[in-house]
């Protein structure tokens, strides 16, 4: 049996592949190795093979959360493309719907607006596969997907055997869990399952949201919400379209950063010394933490919306997002995300993490 998926994994791997398609910033060098694998045996088989070879190994998604080095990545790309998807009843209340690692994640929302399941409704439109959706503890308009992840299968490629991880386990956080910070790189996740509520009402918490919403009312459905969060998301150029320059990024570069009170109080300091305004959006996080805006630090910082800096700039729709443009490279982008850290940290003492995960040598 070992030999036959070593056999398989061997059969499925190509030379000097382009990883710029493959990703929603559309730049980026060459793979020297490419491998698209689905299933969880031939994802140990191919760590296997590039241990043998001592070269690195990078495990590719969606492609929404990476910034690809122009000169490419120089071991193995593992493209995780396990599909699958189940949903069975787990009571009255809930069901289980169980996704493989790379299936996309808004065709997992889509079946279950359509399903008429709720709790990932507000998560509509957000591109990329379904097993980076633990890593990065994607949410947006309110939700998370902590709140609906029950467990989730993966690789231990410390041990080369699968295993269920609890949701307890995962130790997410503000737009992150374990597998991005203490055990970066050591799970490859095969599949996910979430908790949904069938016939439940729809979670409007996002002020935005609930504007746009506001004719529905209490009649809102599942259905109302996503079309209402997609039509948010357009607007923003943060649902990607071909035709649509401003959609050609990473989504968010930053996250919006969490402080304590002590910073937020001497942010207003500075800018009531700089302007005599002292109103900065800011939001309760847990630990009696608050949460600013970055496109808020970004454009009080001087890159307002449409800034161009050569061939990259920031979406003339959203100040998170940094595009990029025809010819322009990975260099470029990361070098304009540096000069925004270092003005809005001269500006405001707050220091911006990037969300997208820079893959090769710089």
């Amino acid at each position: 049996m070992e030999e036959f998926v070593t056999d398989a994994f061997e059969s499925a791997v190509r030379e000097n592949v382009p990883l710029a398609p493959l990703t929603t910033l559309q730049i980026g060098g060459r793979a020297r190795f490419f491998a698209e694998l689905q299933s969880s045996e031939q994802i140990i088989a191919g760590f296997r093979w590039s241990a043998e070879r001592r070269i690195p190994e990078f495990v590719l998604g969606g492609g929404s959360n990476i910034v690809v080095s122009d000169h490419g990545f120089p071991g193995l790309v593992i493209r995780n493309a396990i599909k699958g998807i189940q949903i069975q009843d787990e009571s009255a209340e809930s069901r289980l719907l169980t996704a493989g690692a790379g299936e996309k994640w808004d065709d997992i929302v889509k079946l279950a607006v359509a399903n008429n399941l709720a709790g990932i409704e507000c998560l509509s439109g957000i591109p990329g596969s379904v097993g980076a959706t633990p890593i990065q503890n994607v949410g947006a308009y309110g939700q998370e997907v902590s709140e609906t992840i029950v467990h989730l299968t993966a690789v231990d490629l410390l041990t080369g055997t699968t295993l269920v991880i609890d949701s307890k386990e995962c130790r997410f956080g503000y737009r992150t869990s374990r597998f991005k910070t203490t055990d970066s790189g050591r799970f490859v996740i095969t599949s996910v399952t979430y908790r949904l509520h069938p016939s439940g009402r729809p979670s409007v918490r996002y002020a935005e949201l609930t504007r746009l919403l506001d004719e529905r009312g209490d009649k809102a459905t599942l259905s109302d919400v996503r079309h209402a969060v997609l039509s948010i998301r357009s607007r923003k150029g943060m649902v990607i379209d071909p035709a649509d320059p401003d959609s050609i990024s990473v989504g968010s570069f930053f996250v919006n950063p969490v402080v304590d009170l002590d910073t937020l109080r001497e942010i207003e300091h500075r800018l009531k010394m700089d302007s005599g305004d002292t109103t900065i959006p800011s939001f309760a996080a847990t630990g009696g933490r608050v949460k600013l805006s970055a496109a808020w630090l970004i454009e009080r910082a001087g890159f307002v919306k449409g800034y161009r800096s050569g061939r990259v700039g920031l979406s003339s729709k959203h100040s998170l997002a940094i595009v990029a443009r025809q010819g322009s490279t990975a260099r470029e982008i990361m070098e304009l995300a540096a000069r925004i850290q270092d003005k809005v940290w001269s500006d405001f003492g707050v220091r911006l993490v990037p969300e997208p995960t820079f893959v090769g040598p710089k």
